[in-house]
């Protein structure tokens, strides 16, 4: 009795290699999942150890495919099997805003390199180029306090955006470590991505100093660093950088956000945590204008209206002024920073 009992429960269940087909796994890789307790079989033969599956598995272990499809790791697959359907909607939806960020800068990277490499971005280098830049932070309309912090310098330009309620000295320690790159009387021409990223890394540190370990004391960082010849861009959170180029406003970044909407931050320098920030090379023009900015402006300023005050001001300090006005015309809710900075030629 007990042998039919077990035969038709067998019967009801599907093989190894009936579930591989029906939800396009290898078998091979049906095994992997369950010696990895990410897909395990609803029986084993114990004398075999022959697995099968049962049909209403189908649904988790179509999702584990798709989700190898998209590149997830193994390990947020199995976070991800483990929520319910608007859960791991999120999920998802985070970890494909951190891919489309990591791919923008792989791309922009890739690009300078064939440039480079093929010297397609030759230029005259006979031309000694400067940056003459404006920085102003203001507290805006409606927060009580500023915990955004800015620096710019004839090398560094700095935007930070402080959080939680030391948010001030933490966006202050952040800029504050960053500051003895504009210092250098030289830096090198190869390898200035990772002095950046270097020093980003000492600002987390600091930062962490300030937040004492607990992730909800923290600040976002945006930075330019003026080689002589190009800018090298490392970004965390979701302040941002933009390029007027030829009357064509252009960001340079992504906000590290997990939803464009959010307040919550995929990325920011704050205890706890140890972000690898964005970097990228930037080749320049005579005639650029960069703008580093907090969120305080893109919140409530859209990119036509940032892109008429940085084209419509002669020098910097106007620009700057007039994105400030911007975003307090437009109710002030949080706290607004901005730095521009033209390229130009040198005149001594």
């Amino acid at each position: 009795m007990a042998d039919d009992e077990e035969r038709e429960v067998l019967m009801e269940l599907l093989t190894i290699g009936a579930f591989a087909r029906a939800s396009r796994l290898s078998p091979k890789a049906l095994r992997l999942y369950d010696e990895l307790e990410l897909l395990r079989p609803a029986r084993v033969d114990p004398d075999t150890g022959y697995r099968y599956y049962a049909v209403e598995q189908l649904g988790q272990a179509r999702l584990v495919a798709w989700l190898r499809r998209l590149g997830m790791p193994l390990a947020e697959i199995r976070a991800v099997c483990a929520l319910d359907p608007a859960g791991a909607a999120r999920e998802i939806r985070a970890y494909w805003a951190r891919v489309e960020a990591e791919t923008a800068v792989r791309r922009d990277l890739a690009a300078f390199l064939v440039d480079q490499l093929t010297d397609q971005s030759r230029r005259d280098h006979t031309i000694m180029l400067e940056l003459r830049y404006s920085a102003h932070s203001d507290r805006g309309l409606v927060r009580p306090a500023n915990q955004d912090s800015v620096y710019a310098g004839r090398r560094l330009l700095v935007v930070a955006d402080g959080f939680g309620p030391a948010g001030a000295p933490a966006s202050s320690a952040a800029v504050e470590a960053l500051r003895y790159l504009d210092e250098a009387e030289e830096l090198p021409a190869d390898g200035v991505l990772s002095l950046l990223e270097d020093a980003v890394r000492s600002a987390g540190q600091a930062v962490c100093d300030v937040a004492e370990g607990t992730n909800k004391v923290g600040t976002t960082l945006t930075a330019l660093l003026w080689t002589g010849a190009r800018l090298a861009l490392a970004h965390v959170g979701d302040s941002r950088a933009y390029l007027l180029r030829d009357g064509e406003l252009s960001r340079m970044t992504q906000d590290h956000r997990v939803e464009p909407r959010s307040l919550l931050l995929l990325k920011a320098l704050a205890g706890g945590m140890d972000p690898v920030p964005d970097v990228r090379l930037q080749e320049v023009r005579e005639g650029d204008r960069y703008l580093l900015c907090s969120d305080g402006l893109t919140e409530v300023v859209p990119d036509a209206r940032i892109r008429e005050a940085l084209g419509a001001s002669a020098v910097p300090g106007e620009a700057v002024e007039a994105l400030i006005t911007a975003a307090n015309e437009a109710g002030g809710p949080d706290n607004v920073s901005c730095v521009v900075a033209d390229v130009m030629e040198t005149t001594a």
